[in-house]
């Protein structure tokens, strides 16, 4: 059994004072492909000749929608 120093309502108030992080999702391969409208070997290739930004993650690509509407 664990005591809380604070009670619910410090709790809550606490917990709305931290800020909020969201984050952009993150599109593989095929989706950013499709977004556009190119194969996605294509895709890859300009990717690592970055003529397209991408993170290469392990043997997976990466795309930010953000970046890609650039």
């Amino acid at each position: 059994m664990t005591l809380s120093l604070l009670s619910r309502s410090a709790q809550t108030a606490a917990q709305s004072r931290l800020p909020v992080i969201e984050f952009e999702p993150l599109l593989d391969t095929i989706e950013a492909a499709a977004l556009l409208r190119m194969h996605p070997k294509t895709l890859k290739k300009k990717a690592r000749l970055g003529e397209i930004p991408g993170l290469h993650i392990g043997k997976y690509w990466r795309f930010r929608v953000s970046d890609l509407n650039d």
